[in-house]
């Protein structure tokens, strides 16, 4: 089939890259505007730009896909089927109309559950212990089209958001081609979603990427886990912004946020039992091994986070 591909972040290249390479017509790419990066602001295309640009194909970077104008461009491309991958904007219904097949859609989870902006952040951060990816026909309606294959994957206990959402992407890469393929040859049906299970994974603020250190330690290890490497989980050291990576749980007790400096580890109290921290960026500098950071700083125990 004619495909034009939309995606932005880096995330969405195993799609590109297995879609380039598949036996379909890939005629275009639509991605995000080019946006502000760095110390200097300079103006940087998105990643699925530059492969596209590596790939010779044309891209599309409309301010929003509702503008007359692309979806003209997109007319003229004559796509087939649009597949899509974290694109970044809302489709209108008069751009959802172009292409005969649509707009097909990998979602990084099992809808009905966990339709949104963050669905493997919010899985690791429930404790689940499988996930998946979905792939489905877009409507003006969130993440809520008929679905046409499902693919599942094994959360393990020290997957993060970053590392989870990799193996997603490469394995549901090889679901939305194998989707578009049984789409062409007419063997695929799309099958509503059930109407039990629907819950919403909101975009994780960093707000929402605090730790309480009074909360449980389970649910901290999950919350780092879920906020890593993007936004960060932070608590406060001396009115500082302190970045905390992946921790583990031990079977000791401290109080919540006191840390105890040991020679070779950091540990922190939470609401159940202590934690032990691994990497961490004190405001201002680089990430590094908290035993590092507290014989540099020089931080002895009976510190607090969070005051």
């Amino acid at each position: 089939m004619r495909c034009v591909f939309a995606g932005t972040p880096e995330v969405a290249l195993p799609s590109l890259n297995a879609l380039a390479a598949s036996g379909h017509e890939l005629v275009g790419v639509v991605t995000r505007p080019d946006a502000p990066s760095g110390r200097g602001r300079r103006l940087v295309a998105s990643p699925v730009a530059q492969r596209a640009e590596e790939l010779g194909v044309p891209v599309l970077k409309p301010d929003h896909p509702r503008d007359p104008g692309f979806q003209e461009q997109l007319r003229a491309l004559a796509p087939e089927v649009c597949p899509v991958v974290a694109y970044g904007a809302l489709l209108p219904q008069s751009a959802l109309d172009i292409p005969e097949h649509g707009w097909v859609n990998l979602h990084f989870s099992l809808l009905p559950a966990y339709r949104g902006a963050a669905p493997v952040q919010r899985a690791i951060w429930e404790g689940e212990e499988i996930t998946g990816a979905t792939t489905f026909r877009i409507v003006k309606e969130l993440d809520a089209g008929p679905t046409f294959g499902l693919m599942t994957q094994m959360v393990h206990p020290d997957d993060t958001a970053g590392s989870l959402l990799a193996k997603l992407a490469e394995g549901g890469a090889g679901l939305l081609v194998a989707t578009l393929d049984g789409i062409a040859e007419g063997a695929l049906v799309a099958r509503e979603q059930p109407t039990d299970g629907i819950s919403y994974a909101a975009k994780i603020t960093p707000e929402d990427a605090r730790i309480t250190w009074s909360q449980p330690a389970a649910g901290i290890e999950r919350q780092i886990r879920a906020c890593t490497p993007a936004p960060g989980a932070w608590t406060l050291l001396d009115g500082e912004r302190f970045k905390v990576g992946p921790v583990q749980l031990t079977e000791e007790e401290l109080a919540p946020g006191t840390l105890e400096v040991r020679k070779s580890e950091v540990l922190v109290g939470t609401g159940s039992v202590a934690v032990r921290l691994g990497l961490v960026r004190p405001f201002g500098k680089k990430e590094m091994a908290a035993a590092d950071w507290s014989r540099g700083a020089r931080v002895g125990s009976g510190v607090r986070f969070g005051a």
